[in-house]
């Protein structure tokens, strides 16, 4: 059957993979597994039953709730009777909470837990807003999405199919607001053709052998949910982590062959391997050690030549196999997007026969624009991979990626000043992104456009370019690299503390507490060491020439980074603006 619409994926997967686990979810302890048949009749209660509360073709319904079935099953029942979903991140302001819910003129939001319900009630009551709250927890004095579904049990008519036959390709399927880095929230407009383009596109570089994934990253997301579209679509397994702080623990029992993350994750993965590697002793530290510099020098289709390829094969029966066993066992690949990643992290995982397939996309692409794949001649170390078919880029004469295809987002809501800003007369989306195609075939972006700044020299500095480079160092956990009109560039630096702990005690440094050793002479010492190692790989102008250290790390829950884990650039330059004057007062 033809997939036009996102929900066609329910009739595509009841036919070609009915299975028990269509999802699974661990409620009281315990894995709960949810079978393709009782997922698509319990979609279809949602949408009777909001059909039988007044629900119409294009009213906007909100979703603000981590990861879980009951995601899946509002977000279907909304999408199949034309009305549109606007997801909502847990984490949200509630100034930016009032202002979606007054932009999309919310008629519904279904909301998670008791904390959410209460945060969204007072917004409620203190903007004066009229919609209704149903809760998937069992939360007092509140309505539950289990009415809605059982009143739709109990309504079984109109027919859907009449709904879903007046749902056309092009028609609204989501309004996903984004705010980015700047801080403007934007409603974008995402329709069912931009999000079946894509599914159809990216499942065609998943093998075979993957039948089971682990998802922990937001749905609220466009990455993740295209991904969730995507499982549907390929007949794969969806298990819901129960956290972040759960993930590890989820692997062993789910074993997964897949799951999707962000940079920010994998590195935190890779630093916790490498901590437990560096705590051996004798010949098994020598064999982690060596195992992980000849992953660290792997390359593409073979080209390490024989000889490597044997001393890989022994490193990986004795390490690599290892760091398998404890993301589950069965790992056969890892998606990665959002931000730039480390090439020596694909490096090392692609020779631990874990493989890394970074790609990139924005909201406005539905997400994804490129992505490397797992076989010969679809991948290459620090490029986001080919452009997906369909899919037309252009590298601007600034360099900007321009895009233009199916995936481009019809406007961003009552803005068409925006919309127009955003997408030229020929159809292309600005991206904001500065990249390169390498051999013609693999894009590799450089920076974003608006955060490459001049020195008061006159230099550009491309500051993620050097992020990346400096949180290659242990003890560097994350860094923001300034200077904009400043004589030089300098960084704002969070130090990997658990790293930092362990330096100082091999070294003799009593350890208090993080706020007094980002004071600590030695420890600034050490910093500025690794400093030094990373900043000869760029030109003098380039190079970091001070640095201030912070002892909080940023966060979404703290404001400074994204719901994708992207530094918020403007919010931390001003909640640190007196370092910023103190790092330029002196003269160097």
């Amino acid at each position: 059957m033809a997939i036009t619409r996102v929900f066609d994926l329910l009739p595509f997967n009841l036919k070609n993979f009915p299975k028990a686990d269509m999802l699974g979810y661990k409620r009281a302890g315990a894995w709960q597994k949810y079978a393709t048949d009782v997922v698509v009749s319990t979609i279809n209660n949602v949408s009777h039953g909001l059909l039988a509360l007044g629900v119409k073709k294009d009213d906007k319904i909100a979703i603000m709730s981590p990861n879980r079935p009951e995601w899946n099953f509002c977000d279907f029942g909304i999408m199949q009777i034309g009305a549109t979903q606007v997801p909502m991140y847990p984490t949200l302001s509630d100034t930016d909470i009032e202002f979606i819910l007054k932009d999309a003129e919310v008629k519904i939001i279904f909301v998670s837990d008791k904390d959410i319900y209460h945060k969204i009630s007072e917004v409620k009551k203190r903007a004066n807003l009229n919609f209704d709250i149903y809760t998937y927890d069992t939360v007092e004095a509140a309505k539950n999405w289990q009415e809605i579904a059982d009143l739709g049990k109990a309504n079984q008519q109109p027919d859907l199919d009449a709904y879903r036959a007046e749902v056309q390709p092009d028609d609204l399927l989501t309004l996903i607001y984004t705010s980015g880095t700047t801080g403007t929230l934007k409603g974008v407009m995402l329709t069912h053709a931009n999000l079946v383009s894509n599914v159809l596109e990216s499942s065609k570089l998943y093998p075979a052998e993957i039948t089971r994934a682990l998802s922990f990253l937001p749905m609220c997301h466009i990455f993740e949910r295209m991904v969730i579209y995507m499982y549907l679509y390929l007949g794969i397994s969806i298990y819901y982590a129960q956290s972040m702080d759960t993930i590890v623990a989820d692997m062993v029992e789910v074993k997964p062959h897949v799951f999707t993350t962000v940079p920010r994750l994998l590195e935190k993965v890779y630093d916790r391997i490498v901590a437990k590697g560096n705590e051996l002793t004798g010949i098994k530290k020598k064999i982690f050690l060596w195992s992980l510099k000849l992953g660290l020098r792997f390359e593409m289709d073979g080209r390490n030549g024989p000889l490597y390829g044997l001393k890989l094969k022994l490193a990986r029966k004795l390490v690599f196999s290892k760091w398998k066993e404890a993301l589950g066992g069965e790992l056969i690949a890892i998606v990665s997007g959002g931000a730039a990643l480390q090439p020596r992290l694909a490096r090392v995982f692609w020779a631990a026969d874990i493989k890394v397939l970074e790609g990139y996309g924005l909201t406005e692409t539905s997400p994804v624009i490129s992505v490397n794949g797992p076989r010969k001649g679809e991948a290459r170390f620090g490029s986001v991979g080919p452009v997906i078919k369909g899919v037309t880029v252009k590298i601007a004469s600034d360099g900007e990626i321009m895009v233009k295809g199916p995936n481009v987002m019809k406007g961003y809501y009552k803005r068409p000043d925006a919309t127009a800003e955003a997408i030229d007369a020929d159809g292309f989306f600005h991206t904001g992104d500065i990249g390169v195609f390498l051999d013609n075939k693999y894009l590799c972006i450089t920076d974003r456009k608006k955060e490459i700044f001049k020195t008061a020299g006159g230099k550009y500095i491309a500051p993620q370019t050097l992020e990346n480079k400096f949180k290659e160092s242990r003890f560097i956990e994350q860094i923001i690299v300034i200077g904009e009109n400043q004589r030089f560039p300098a960084a704002l630096i969070i130090p990997a503390f658990d790293a930092l702990k362990d330096w100082c005690v091999k070294r003799g440094v009593e350890y208090t507490t993080n706020q007094e050793m980002v004071k600590n002479r030695r420890v600034k010492d050490k910093i500025q060491h690794e400093l030094d190692h990373y900043n000869e790989g760029f030109g003098h102008w380039e190079q970091i020439k001070k640095f201030e250290l912070i002892a909080d790390e940023w966060s979404i829950a703290t404001g400074e980074m994204t719901p994708k884990l992207s530094l918020k650039r403007k919010v931390i330059l001003k909640k640190y603006e007196h370092l910023v004057e103190e790092i330029y007062r002196t003269v160097i």
